[in-house]
């Protein structure tokens, strides 16, 4: 699924859910300007998909129409097919690097909390690994049990790999981390193509120090 078809499907679902919401509100769901959001309701009307309506003066209601529900639904299988195409990619992708952490005796780490980190949680255990830690940009919250310690305390822990839990292409993860001092050998993404440039599958394991 692309990025459009994306856009638009989150786009469906949060008119569905709410038809009172506000362009404002759309522009702070999908994480885009108010700009956008008028341009991006303006196709989606242009297509036929909503439509809008006067409930008042000064109020605007946006109702997502027959011929959206329909395209809603289409979407909403193809991100599914594409999700389950994806997630079966990433663990294959995990599975055969975190076999050799294993054998190695690595020690590996997450960055991330959400779905993804999941995903590289449970492909860790299935490896017969625990996460020596979870990172996120701020911390302060709780991942399955464990304390989420932001970034910039990585260098506290003792770790061989972090994860990059984010299915995201353009992720800010791997800034964050190579900002706060993360060699870039030690970074794996979770998907293939926005793998940084490495020497080698997995990072050498170093016998005496930090990770540094």
């Amino acid at each position: 699924m692309d990025f459009e078809a994306h856009r638009d499907l989150r786009l469906l679902e949060a008119v569905h859910h709410d038809s009172r919401v506000t362009q404002r509100g759309l522009a702070n769901q999908l994480g885009i300007a108010l700009g956008l959001a008028n341009i991006y309701l303006k196709r989606m009307i242009h297509k036929g998909f909503i439509k809008c309506v006067n409930v008042q003066p000064n109020r605007i209601s946006y109702l997502v129409t027959p011929r959206g529900i329909a395209e809603k639904a289409r979407l909403t299988y193809e991100f599914m097919d594409y999700s389950l195409h994806l997630y079966g990619e990433v663990r294959q992708h995990l599975r055969a690097v975190l076999q050799d952490c294993a054998a190695a005796g690595q020690r590996v780490a997450i960055c991330g909390r959400g779905e993804a980190a999941e995903l590289a949680y449970l492909s860790l255990k299935e490896s017969g690994l625990d996460p020596v830690a979870v990172f996120d940009k701020d911390g302060g919250h709780d991942f399955l049990g464990m304390p989420v310690l932001p970034i910039a305390e990585q260098d506290q822990v003792d770790y061989d790999l972090i994860i990059v839990a984010t299915l995201d292409p353009a992720s800010q993860q791997v800034s964050d981390l190579l900002s706060a001092g993360v060699p870039e050998e030690k970074l794996f993404p979770l998907r293939k193509q926005t793998a940084p440039r490495r020497k080698s599958a997995t990072p050498r394991v170093r016998t005496n120090g930090k990770h540094g």
